[in-house]
Order: C-alpha cells, then sequence, then structure tokens
C-alpha cells in the first residue's frame, strides 16, 4: 500500500452499506452487503481524481485487514478485489467456504 494512505481510516459506512476511504475531497469506496458475519465486496470505485495514485488499492487492503480483524468470511463479487485476491493469496484465510481459494 502506498504509505500516504498508512494513517487514514477505514470507515464502514452501514447506512450505504459501503466502505470508506477519504483522500482530500474524495471517497474511495466498496460496496458490500452483510450477513451473518459474511461480507460479500460487490464493486469497488475510484473517484477519476484519484486514479493512478493507489486507492483502490488501499482501501482493498484495509478492507480485508477490517474483516479479518472482525472475523468476517469474505465472499468477493468485484473484479478488482478478486484479481487483487488472486496476486496476495494469504488473503485466501479469510474467504467464505463457499468461495474457490486462489
Amino acid at each position: 500500500m502506498n504509505p500516504e494512505f498508512n494513517d487514514v481510516p477505514l470507515i464502514k459506512n452501514s447506512e450505504k452499506n459501503r466502505f470508506e476511504l477519504k483522500t482530500d475531497d474524495y471517497v474511495t469506496l466498496i460496496d458490500y452487503k452483510e450477513r451473518n458475519n459474511k461480507i460479500w465486496l460487490i464493486h469497488t470505485e475510484a473517484p477519476e481524481e484519484l486514479k493512478g495514485r493507489g486507492t483502490a488499492t488501499a482501501i482493498v487492503e484495509k478492507t480485508l485487514a477490517y474483516l479479518e480483524d472482525n472475523n468476517y468470511k469474505l465472499i468477493p463479487l468485484c473484479p478488482f478485489v478478486v484479481t487483487y485476491l488472486k496476486r496476495h493469496t494469504e488473503w485466501n484465510r479469510i474467504l467464505d467456504e463457499s468461495v474457490t481459494p486462489f
């Protein structure tokens, strides 16, 4: 993760069902659905103004750490998250049993 995001807090916005990472005046987000200690990550979106700065990667890394720290099981539906997981198979440890490991 780009070190510039180390101290930027991850926000779990339960009202909008999304994780948020606020940078400057912009929000990078991951939409999610949650049920019975499982979280489906549906869509990752970074503002055009932040493209190339690594905000999408930062929010994925922070979200995965949040899921692990809070004992959630992951069901990845977002293509960006799936691509990240294929490159970082150490996160297979938080995948739900219904998901084939990468």
